[in-house]
């Protein structure tokens, strides 16, 4: 199982979506500057993954260094399934079957760390005896 680490304080995108006017005079909801830049910034560091394209199910390794303890460790969670699945890394973040995450602090260094594990459900139903 190989770690990717990107560098930068992983934005929660629950906090950052706005309103802004769309056809017909509704509103529509968009993410904000902060989370797009940091979604560019995760394109551009993501290497290892990067069109993996894992299709089957998956767990997920994942260490968050937060630059304060006001992030919350789950709303990265979602921010960080969503980058992997931009960046082709996994199909879709539904397959996710099992999370094991850890918050750390890094005022300096904020980043994640992470790895995928595919989980291979096969199962002989033809046994030798």
């Amino acid at each position: 199982m190989i770690t990717e680490i990107i560098y930068g304080q992983i934005i929660a995108k629950a906090n950052h979506y706005q309103a802004v006017p769309g056809t017909s005079g509704q509103k529509r909801i968009i993410k904000d500057k902060i989370i797009r830049a940091y979604e560019r910034s995760f394109m551009e560091q993501c290497k290892t993954y990067r069109n993996k394209r894992i299709s089957s199910r998956f767990r997920l390794f994942v260490r968050v260094w937060h630059s304060s303890e006001r992030f919350d460790l789950d709303n990265s969670l979602k921010t960080l399934l969503d980058c992997l699945q931009m960046v082709g890394a996994i199909a879709n973040d539904k397959l996710c079957y099992q999370i094991e995450a850890e918050k750390h602090l890094d005022k300096y260094h904020p980043r994640i760390e992470f790895a995928i594990m595919e989980v291979n459900e096969q199962k002989n139903i033809f046994e030798l005896k």
